[in-house]
């Protein structure tokens, strides 16, 4: 059983990491990266990048399984609660508070100035995230006809789980030469019951499809954080009509000044829907499957990173999740990128980004200061 000493220790650092970590969760991993390898030595770098890559094999946010594993690698089963527990907290505390000012002040004159001027970094910051990516999970003209491929499904109007797994079988079957719905690995990825569940589509707003659909987001979110968006849009706006775009790109913005994963949105949209009870069951869903992925793989993780075809089907299902993300962000762009001013601060923002690295939380002060002021600039 863990020591109380160790499990205050993990308490103690993944909460001032929940609330210092800033800048997405490249930067996220690289803070645990120095405190846990270089400054507490509690693994080795061969251990820490052995669990970055078992953290890419499964869906969820990284920067959060890394503080699960990270915290049962130290302390056991009562460490991947309390890391996960603890790093999380702070973002959640955070967004509910965001959503309670909300609903207070986001439609007062001041609270619209201020969404005015950090929507368009928002965009900007998820379209650098995008290109980034994409340079990683692109490699060959296969990957590019697959991603062209995939966004014309998007259009037509695929079920984005269905174009995750598609995508993730071609891929899957460029890499054994077209037998892979013979092999066994094909066969136990995806339990299609579970997906049948997943789909299903509420006649009217409840806790309970709360929690469902956020359950399904968590249980399938590869690629990074911002495919969230594209989860989020194809649910909540577009086939459910529980928010409208506006509301959801306010969400995503909001999300960027907050500390710890964007994955908190969750927390914020709940609230949006059903109030504490709402931002409770939706933080639940969307967080519960990083906990149970973590303790029920660890064990088998080893072997799945040496398996070739399973990182072949993960090649393809990151494809198609950045796919769904360039379709939602040119719908996105199109209600938030609305004036001259507001084209202007999205592409100085992209500058500021590619060209001297700023951390993104800078800008989006930079682009709240903007909307602020936004009344007094001449039109």
């Amino acid at each position: 059983m863990a020591q109380w000493s160790e499990l205050q220790e993990i308490s103690r650092l993944f909460l001032r990491l929940g609330f210092t970590a800033f800048g997405g969760p490249v930067a996220h991993i690289a803070m645990m990266h120095d405190e846990v390898v270089k400054k507490r030595h509690w693994l080795t770098e061969q251990e820490f990048l052995d669990i970055l890559g078992a953290t890419n094999l499964i869906p969820g946010p990284n920067s959060t399984e890394m503080a699960i594993h990270l915290s049962f690698k130290r302390a056991g089963w009562w460490g991947l609660l309390m890391g996960g527990l603890s790093f999380t907290a702070p973002a959640v505390g955070l967004m509910l508070l965001c959503a309670i000012a909300y609903q207070q002040f986001g439609t007062t004159p001041q609270g619209t100035w201020l969404l005015y001027g950090v929507k368009p970094v928002a965009i900007a910051i998820i379209a650098q995230a995008l290109w980034k990516l994409g340079k990683k999970a692109i490699k060959n003209k296969f990957g590019i006809g697959l991603a062209v491929f995939n966004v014309v499904l998007s259009l037509v109007g695929l079920h984005e789980l269905w174009l995750l797994f598609l995508s993730g079988f071609i891929g899957l079957g460029k890499k054994l030469g077209g037998q892979w719905l013979k092999t066994k690995q094909t066969r136990s990825i995806v339990p299609a019951p579970f997906l049948l569940l997943l789909n299903g589509t509420p006649t009217n707003f409840s806790l309970g499809w709360l929690f469902l659909m956020f359950l399904k987001v968590g249980a399938v979110l590869y690629g990074s954080g911002y495919v969230l968006v594209a989860f989020l849009r194809a649910d909540f706006v577009e086939r459910l009509g529980w928010l409208t775009d506006q509301q959801l790109l306010d969400a995503i913005a909001i999300g960027q000044i907050t500390p710890g994963p964007l994955s908190s949105t969750a927390t914020f949209i709940g609230y949006l829907l059903g109030g504490v009870p709402g931002a409770g069951v939706a933080t639940l869903g969307m967080f519960l499957p990083s906990f149970l992925f973590v303790a029920i793989l660890n064990p088998i993780l080893p072997k799945l990173l040496q398996a070739k075809s399973f990182r072949a089907f993960l090649d393809g299902v990151n494809i198609g999740a950045l796919s769904l993300m360039t379709v939602v962000t040119v719908f996105l762009a199109q209600s938030s990128l609305v004036d001259p001013l507001t084209i202007g601060v999205a592409i100085a923002t992209l500058f500021l980004l590619i060209k001297y690295k700023i951390n993104s939380l800078w800008l989006v002060l930079g682009g709240m200061a903007i909307g602020l002021l936004s009344p007094f600039l001449p039109s």
